[in-house]
């Protein structure tokens, strides 16, 4: 048995380790990223829980001027856990988040945390000003309670956190049809970065329902400690100390250069709002002599981007997106004309296209028939 406890502690010591050292590494990385920042906050909360637990195993502050020290120093801090993962996600996935006033408002629960510290230093100021009598048991036992029921409103902070990142991530990959190209590696490891932290919160559940019912509380600490908990985390630590630091490695895309991985979301939704009010308000797809250059110069947006946008963010060409537009607007004409005034090469004309063998091969790409059958099909129907 003692043999399994050192092997134990000595996973949670390595975990903090490698821990302090990966999130140092990120830190002082020459690429000076946001990502990098909170992740490396985030590996560091954990390795101070895990180096708080391996020290108090190993009676590191057993001795009255150290245990004394300790009781102002808060190392298990929880509440920032939740923000931090939620930041970290938005930030890998757009280069352009910033943590302003509002996202930093939301660090202010911490203060879950340290009432643990505050408890003391009110003591020792009443204590040292005769304001309170020097009876440290009280004040013990208060701190001892609080450890254990601070826990449900850490472990609802970092779920609540963690659904916002899954809603986030599913929003994202609507709003890109799932066509996210140049964001999908970030994507699938952020994805997975989200999913490994429910699954902790899972097993966290798990042991903090019989922990903060108070006949169960000693039951759990005597029977499995903290283990059950610590050692997921250690190994985390070292997923993340891995993988993490090899995501935050990565080169990303430089701004100015075709592919538009650089832009915001923001910028991206307002180029292909810009664009989708050429199409549909100007109709500008009407003009048969409609080219790229056109466009941009209508809409104020690079060639490069509109290219880029389209390709990596809608998976089309520019012809494709335009030629899309001139088939529905031939659908539609054809629902209102006489089709014995009109031909079919008119009102594909009258819709922008400039040739007849462009015409019905993108129609049969898009319709998967040709336009006869197509009309034929209607014709039926009605």
């Amino acid at each position: 048995m003692h043999t399994l406890l050192t092997i134990l502690r000595t996973i949670i010591l390595f975990g903090a380790i490698q821990g302090f050292i990966v999130s140092c590494l990120l830190f002082f990385s020459k690429k000076s990223r946001l990502s990098n920042r909170l992740l490396a906050w985030l590996i560091l909360l954990f390795s101070l829980a895990c180096f708080n637990l391996f020290g108090s195993y190993q009676n590191w502050f057993g001795s009255p001027l150290i245990s004394f020290i300790a009781q102002f120093i808060p190392l298990v801090v929880i509440m920032p856990i939740g923000p931090l993962i939620y930041f970290y996600v938005r930030a890998t996935m757009d280069a352009q988040f910033r943590i302003g006033r509002k996202e930093r408002f939301q660090f202010y629960p911490i203060i879950v945390d340290v009432v643990p510290q505050l408890a003391v230093i009110i003591f020792v100021i009443g204590v040292i000003t005769n304001q309170l009598a020097n009876r440290p048991g009280p004040w013990g036992a208060f701190i001892d309670n609080y450890n254990v029921y601070a826990d449900i409103p850490r472990w609802m902070s970092v779920t609540f956190y963690l659904w916002l990142s899954e809603k986030y991530l599913r929003q994202l990959k609507s709003r890109y049809n799932g066509h996210l190209n140049g964001l999908a590696l970030n994507y699938n490891w952020v994805r997975q970065f989200v999913r490994v932290f429910l699954g902790f919160q899972a097993l966290w559940l798990v042991y903090l329902v019989p922990y903060v019912i108070p006949k169960y509380t000693d039951y759990m600490l005597d029977t499995f400690d903290w283990y059950p908990l610590y050692i997921p985390l250690a190994v985390l630590i070292y997923w993340l100390g891995i993988k993490g630091y090899a995501i935050a490695q990565r080169d990303l895309p430089k701004r100015g250069h075709a592919g538009s991985a650089s832009l915001s979301f923001s910028e991206i939704q307002e180029n292909l709002s810009n664009l989708r009010a050429a199409m549909e308000i100007k109709k500008m797809y009407l003009n048969p002599d409609l080219s790229l250059p056109i466009v941009s110069q209508y809409t104020g947006i690079p060639q490069k981007t509109i290219s880029a946008v389209l390709n990596q963010h809608l998976h089309k060409s520019f012809a494709g997106y335009v030629n899309e537009y001139r088939v529905g607007a031939f659908k539609e004409k054809i629902m209102e004309a006489d089709m014995n005034q009109f031909t079919i090469a008119g009102i594909a004309s009258a819709c922008g296209f400039s040739s007849q063998a462009t015409f019905r091969r993108t129609f049969r790409q898009i319709a998967g028939m040709s336009p006869s059958e197509y009309i034929h099909s209607n014709a039926a129907a009605e």
